[in-house]
């Protein structure tokens, strides 16, 4: 892990592939969540599984349209193992799978997350475009506004570029423009997919209403569906949240490119008091 007086190079650092063809990496201080430094946003995660899902098997002519990622507990900020496979081989449309491994104080690996993904193949529909959700409104950047949680030291909201237009309130969602500042992996360019699973976990905290300093609303999954696929750095979340009575809520978000909406997230929030 990095020293954290310094600014990380990468959210992970690559080493290598170990015997079974799994990818090993080192998460740096990038990766840790604002609600604990001892384990990881879930953000990164995520991403880290759509960059691998994303190279295997890669062919023109074919995109991750859906993705459903699941997280089985605190991601540790220890090593990272990735490994990937294809579910359900097709032409047309081919399921995807990824699992995320985090070290033990044992030396083991201790399976983290997964993730599954749809990718499909394209065609020319250009003559049958429709969108149904509106573009982020243009207002000028609240610079009052942002995650102020009290977290100390370098962490995930400090590894990203934030121009906060709105808080989510009874008037409408959260509204925010993001991107990361360094690359997913070290020594890659990371794709636009990869940029904005980077980005699009924190859609919880965007559309957050409730005082983190009194309240914890942390997600166990996150599920994207894309009409389009991204394009560039710069991600648009428009976010809101839904509590129910029994410590369970809902966070869903319209996730944008500077050309206009890209498609729909929904996480599955656990609220609690502090």
């Amino acid at each position: 892990m990095t020293d954290s007086t310094t600014t990380p190079e990468a959210f992970y650092l690559p080493l290598g592939a170990d015997d079974d063809g799994a990818e090993i990496f080192t998460p740096t201080d990038a990766t840790r969540s604002v609600w604990s430094t001892e384990m990881q946003h879930g953000s990164p995660p995520a991403a880290l599984m759509v960059r691998a899902m994303e190279n295997h098997g890669a062919r023109d002519g074919a995109r991750l349209s859906s993705i459903v990622v699941d997280l089985l507990g605190p991601v540790a900020v220890t090593q990272t193992r990735v490994e990937t496979k294809v579910l359900r081989p097709g032409r047309n449309i081919e399921l995807l799978g990824a699992s995320l491994s985090t070290m033990t104080e044992t030396g083991e690996y201790l399976l983290a997350a997964t993730a599954t993904a749809w990718r499909m193949a394209t065609a020319d529909t250009f003559a049958a475009i429709q969108t149904r959700d509106p573009m982020i409104p243009v207002r000028e950047i609240d610079e009052s506004l942002g995650f102020n949680w009290g977290q100390t030291g370098y962490t995930y909201v400090d590894a990203l570029e934030w121009r906060w237009l709105a808080g989510a309130s009874a008037d409408g969602p959260g509204l925010v423009w993001a991107r990361p500042r360094l690359p997913l992996v070290l020594g890659e360019e990371p794709s636009a997919m990869q940029n904005m699973f980077n980005v699009v976990d924190a859609a919880n905290g965007v559309g957050a209403t409730l005082d983190p300093t009194k309240w914890t609303f942390l997600n166990t999954d996150l599920s994207v569906h894309l009409h389009r696929a991204p394009q560039g750095e710069w991600i648009g979340i428009a976010a809101e949240s839904s509590i129910g009575p029994d410590g369970i809520g809902m966070s869903s978000a319209v996730i944008h490119d500077q050309a206009g909406p890209v498609g729909r997230a929904a996480q599955s929030l656990l609220v609690r008091p502090r």
